[in-house]
């Protein structure tokens, strides 16, 4: 346990470079821009196949659109972990007016920031000159999305994928359901101390009314 617990630190601190750094500390999400590090990303996705068969708990932050990918289920806008894009594409969606062309000003293409350089990637072909309109908005978002969470890291996705299946790849992972997987890999968030006190065995000649134990539950 102390090994997984030594390497997933290292390989999966979101400073490491494999991951991207724009959704702040507390997610582990694939970097699009690391194009040089298929190796590792086949590393991570054997550990955390070895520790999803033993049994052992990593420290990662993975959102719950990696257990649905791993599970092979369907991606939706729900999965968009950017809350501000998330955002724009429900009101896209929602929006009311007959004017989405003249209200949205967008395109089927995406732009992005890659090493510095503006980056620029037609969702269809001659995606640059056709409107997103009223009419065609929901293949837009589907389009989008499509490219967020697949296409835009299908070279880390595949190494990452790679490696679990060397461990995983006879298992019956579809037996679970993304929210089921989580917590096998990263445990319960909530712990019940309540019930810990009530079940805890004491040995040392220490029991439950010793004034040591009494205050350690005190202060936890």
């Amino acid at each position: 346990k102390e090994f997984f617990q030594l390497l997933s630190e290292e390989l999966f601190e979101v400073n490491s470079g494999l991951w991207s750094t724009k959704y702040g500390n507390d997610v582990n999400w694939f970097n699009s821009d690391n194009t040089w590090n298929d190796n590792n990303y086949e590393l991570i996705g054997l550990l955390f196949g070895l520790a999803l068969y033993n049994s052992v708990l990593l420290d990662v932050r993975f959102p719950l659109a990696v257990y649905r990918k791993i599970l092979g289920l369907p991606l939706g806008l729900e999965d968009i972990i950017d809350d501000d894009l998330r955002k724009g594409l429900q009101q896209l969606l929602e929006y009311e007016g007959d004017d989405v062309e003249q209200v949205f000003c967008l395109n089927f293409e995406v732009t992005w920031m890659e090493l510095g350089e503006e980056k620029r990637l037609e969702l269809k072909p001659d995606g640059a000159n056709i409107p997103v309109t009223n009419e065609n908005r929901e293949e837009y978002v589907l389009r989008y999305v499509r490219w967020v969470l697949v296409d835009s890291i299908q070279p880390q996705w595949d190494s990452f994928e790679k490696g679990v299946m060397k461990v995983m790849e006879s298992s019956s992972l579809d037996l679970f359901l993304p929210e089921e997987l989580e917590l096998l890999v990263v445990g319960s968030p909530d712990l019940d101390f309540e019930a810990l006190e009530v079940n805890t065995k004491y040995e040392g000649g220490y029991d439950k009314n010793s004034p040591v134990i009494k205050n350690f539950w005190k202060f936890v």
